[in-house]
């Protein structure tokens, strides 16, 4: 009863924001993309968005879900290791401006594929959509992408460690991975029972960090009018780039942590089967989020740097944030930024979690061989409004990483991992935009990327998968002992565990155990339609 009653909530909010849509919106928000040849995976476009809460995510809520992506615990931390690795200020500065020119031209692209396919699973869903033959191979290597590398341990870690500095208290092994535990948990349990009461702390501790980061913006104003305990707020202006390193090791390495720090521009794009208005919503959401974002971090270094100078940073031992808050205000400034950063990681933790589990989810829906079967892991179990099951697929690896390695080596390393095969994704996906804009120049589409954007995302992504095997200076990288181009191959590694799982699945045991894999579709009790493939043994001709 309550699910099909949320049908029919959902179906009303569709007729009642239809007449806003242009003409052209309207054919994509029907029929998005009628040619079947164009349809990504086994769902049709209804079938993929029937289940679940239905579309309650606005223009707000989208922007903040964006916000509350990208804003974490980078823009608090990840200056000073940008400074240390390019050597100055103002290269420091034009990274993080070409982080922001590059996120820009992926959110366009991302913006492009968006609106020709509005359904959940973002990466997943365009890389079917292109690469269609082996059949469910690009799936599979997303799925493993996603699934062995979609964890969100570092920020519980992050929230526990700034809390216990907060309250005074010694970071054992034990207590912080115990808190680390408990915010995990709880954000699965959060989003998983009570849907909307998640999205409302997730758009609530979204706004509280723009409110912090424009504190820091006007902070800084106020110290570069001399206002303040700063004798020398100009210091690292005077000669920005004086002693800037030479290595493209160094900034490859940078420009992936400026990237993972503006990470999230994306996030609408996995949970679209949850957004009112979709290809409209996502049109102004993506921009103005990301807008918002670029704006507050570039102003943010620049009181950073207006704080502190370079010796101090370097020698300081702690981040450009702890170090700004502390000449500013004094060392009691210091504990209140803890709690600050701590909520910041939590509302990360919040916001990746609530789009990680819709992936899962499109993932389970499309057929993915998983553990008991693909229909649990599809459905909105218990309530029929929330993916339980999808959180629970992310829960898993967190909780390994929470608790099994030490953290000293491992979490810098695991910043890393991640964003490597992401820029093997971000490669096949560019390609495969201009592989449709000439196999498919007629194709429904309602925004339409500036091909140059295109070519200079490329140009990088390209770059940033070659360069972090270029040998750093001294040949030691940025994680120590550990070997500079080892993230490199573990991010490979994963890549290629999906190819051979795939081949295992399709292949090798279809093959050694005489049957076919043959899909047929099943509408579960939430209402949630998933692919289901079943083993039909093939019967041989006698001779």
């Amino acid at each position: 009863m309550s699910t099909r009653w949320w049908s029919r909530s959902s179906k009303k909010q569709e007729e009642d924001h239809t007449s806003e849509l242009s003409e052209n919106d309207q054919r994509i928000q029907k029929k998005p993309n009628d040619d079947t040849d164009l349809n990504p995976g086994e769902l049709t476009f209804e079938e993929d968005t029937a289940g679940g809460l239905g579309r309650h995510l606005g223009v707000t809520s989208c922007t903040l879900l964006i916000v509350g992506r990208i804003i974490g615990t980078g823009i608090f931390s990840t200056p000073s290791s940008i400074l240390s690795s390019v050597g100055s200020v103002g290269a420091s500065l034009m990274l993080w401006v070409l982080g922001f020119l590059l996120s820009f031209c992926g959110l366009f692209i991302w913006l492009e594929f968006g609106t020709m396919f509005p359904r959940s699973g973002g990466e997943k869903v365009y890389l079917e959509a292109v690469y269609r033959k082996p059949k469910y191979l690009a799936t599979v290597v997303f799925a493993a992408n996603a699934i062995l590398l979609g964890f969100t341990a570092s920020g519980c870690i992050v929230f526990a460690s700034n809390i216990l500095v907060a309250a005074n208290q010694i970071a054992g092994q034990w207590n912080e991975r115990g808190i680390a535990l408990g915010v995990i948990f709880f954000v699965t349990l959060l989003h998983g029972l009570t849907p909307k009461t998640g999205v409302f702390i997730m758009n609530l501790l979204s706004i509280f960090k723009i409110v912090i980061l424009v504190f820091v913006v006007v902070t800084g104003w106020v110290v570069l009018s001399g206002k303040t305990r700063v004798t020398d707020p100009h210091y690292n202006f005077r000669n920005a780039f004086a002693g800037s390193s030479t290595s493209s090791y160094e900034y490859a390495t940078a420009t992936f942590k400026v990237l993972n720090a503006y990470a999230g521009w994306s996030n609408v794009n996995y949970v679209m089967n949850n957004v009112r208005n979709p290809v409209r919503t996502l049109k102004i959401a993506g921009p103005l989020g990301l807008g918002i974002c670029a704006v507050l971090y570039l102003l943010a270094n620049v009181a950073y740097f207006a704080a502190a100078t370079k010796t101090e940073i370097d020698k300081s031992g702690v981040t450009v944030a702890a170090l700004f808050f502390g000449n500013v205000f004094g060392s009691t400034a210091e504990r209140a930024l803890s709690v600050f950063i701590a909520l910041s990681a939590l509302g990360n933790v919040i916001t990746v979690t609530f789009a990680a589990s819709r992936v899962n989810q499109e993932l389970a829906k499309e057929g993915i061989p998983l553990p008991f079967g693909n229909k649990f892991w599809a459905s909105n179990w218990p309530t029929g409004k929330s993916p339980l099951p999808g959180l629970i697929i992310h829960l898993i690896p967190s909780v390994i990483i929470i608790v099994a390695p030490p953290p000293n080596i491992v979490y810098p390393f695991i910043l890393d991992v991640e964003g490597y095969p992401q820029q093997i994704i971000n490669l096949f996906i560019v390609i495969g935009l201009f592989y449709l804009r000439w196999k498919k120049p007629d194709a429904v589409r309602p925004f339409k990327v500036w091909w140059p954007l295109a070519v200079f995302f490329l140009a990088a992504a390209v770059f940033l998968l070659v360069a972090p095997f270029l040998r750093p200076p001294g040949g030691v990288g940025d994680t120590p002992p550990l070997p500079y181009y080892l993230y490199c191959l573990v991010g490979i590694a994963i890549m290629l565990a999906g190819v051979l799982y795939w081949a295992v699945w399709r292949i090798l045991l279809p093959k050694v155990f005489g049957y076919k894999l043959v899909p047929r579709k099943e509408k579960l009790d939430d209402g949630t339609i998933v692919a289901v493939l079943s083993n039909q043994k093939i019967q041989r001709s006698e001779d």
